[in-house]
């Protein structure tokens, strides 16, 4: 594997290090894996995939078996740890515990063992809850949600105090990430530590790739099928006895357009103005209805140009952070936003990175 970084090795091993209950299997990493996959979204919940060979001859027996069906290295529930990179650069990529063994016996190859796991996430959807929360902000309702679960919460979110929020039948974190995207957030774990954060000041690092070196392929799409000039969202203000009429425009991106067209612009240059208009019968807020404009015509107008990109594998991808990739020419140079990221090993390819990314504007 030839590393992203001049400065690392022109080659390195790009095996990933595997460490159970924390402590480091070798035996696994190098002898028995046969590929990985793991998985970062933009709505939390890592997962990881390790396919390992199952059969042959351990060091304490005289005859060939099964490897893996004894629990002595891998069993449910155990914490499970992946390391990848270049060496000095090495990051752990995964942290979770074991939740499911999918055993194959092909026709034409040994035995497999396929280990499943995701992060602490998974105790969040475990179970469905009814309940309200009153005169509560976003925050207040994420931070007593999260300390039910033994969890550190780190929230930083903007938006409006609410009379009533329900969470309905849905697990704790289907609701986590229905509150987030209301207020245009995103959600993560590290360690145990649960963050919630806007989007707009979620920074997980720049890395620059490009095209013909670090950047292997690049497919991108720029998009005006779902772009709209405006979103309007309308009801009724119970408090203030009085209508609702708001509305989001470009304004809403601005900040993340750094001098390109938007997708609404583009639309309304190309084809013509399009308005989407949202009316709603639960009663809400003036500030509580702006919000969920400006949320919505964010989400859209982010979609504009979307992309698949392979790369050298490196874990300093991540989701929430900025790839800038270079040698796209002039209406797709430039800063994308991550917003999944799937790193994965295997015998042929070794260690690459496959990332989607996002962003509301074209060059040119």
């Amino acid at each position: 594997m030839s590393p992203a970084n001049p400065s690392q090795p022109q080659f390195y091993a790009s095996r990933p290090t595997i460490k159970i209950d924390g402590r480091e299997q070798r035996e696994l990493s190098e002898g028995l894996l046969q590929s990985l996959l793991i998985e970062e979204t933009t709505l939390g919940l890592f997962r990881c995939e390790a396919r390992l060979a199952n059969w042959g001859t351990s060091a304490d027996a005289d005859r060939a078996d099964f490897l893996l069906f004894d629990g002595r290295i891998v069993d449910f529930g155990k914490e499970i740890a992946i390391e990848l990179g270049p060496p000095g650069s090495v990051r752990r990529v995964f942290l979770g515990r074991i939740s499911a063994l999918e055993a194959q016996f092909p026709k034409e190859r040994p035995p497999e063992l396929t280990v499943l796991a995701e992060d602490r996430f998974q105790d969040l959807r475990m179970e469905r809850r009814t309940r309200t929360f009153e005169e509560s902000t976003d925050a207040d309702a994420m931070n007593e949600i999260i300390s039910q679960h033994g969890l550190t919460a780190e929230i930083d979110v903007d938006g409006p105090t609410h009379r009533v929020l329900t969470q309905v039948n849905q697990s704790d974190l289907a609701f986590l990430r229905e509150r987030a995207a209301a207020v245009d957030a995103e959600l993560w774990l590290e360690e145990r530590t649960l963050h919630i954060q806007a989007r707009a000041r979620r920074a997980a690092g720049d890395v620059t790739l490009t095209y013909g070196a670090e950047l292997l392929e690049f497919s991108v799409m720029a998009d005006l099928a779902h772009q709209r000039s405006a979103v309007k969202v309308s009801g009724w203000d119970v408090a203030g006895k009085a209508a609702i009429d708001v509305e989001a425009g470009e304004s809403a991106v601005s900040s993340e357009l750094d001098g390109r067209r938007s997708g609404g612009a583009a639309l309304g240059r190309a084809l013509a103005q399009r308005t989407e208009r949202v009316g709603l019968a639960t009663p809400l807020s003036q500030q509580e209805a702006q919000a969920l404009a400006d949320a919505r015509y964010r989400r859209r107008a982010r979609r504009f140009l979307t992309g698949v990109a392979v790369a050298d594998g490196n874990p300093a991808i991540q989701v929430g952070g900025a790839v800038d990739l270079r040698g796209l020419g002039t209406l797709f140079d430039g800063k994308y936003y991550v917003t999944l990221v799937r790193h994965t090993y295997d015998l042929i390819n070794g260690y690459r990175t496959t990332f989607e990314v996002e962003r509301p504007g074209v060059g040119g």
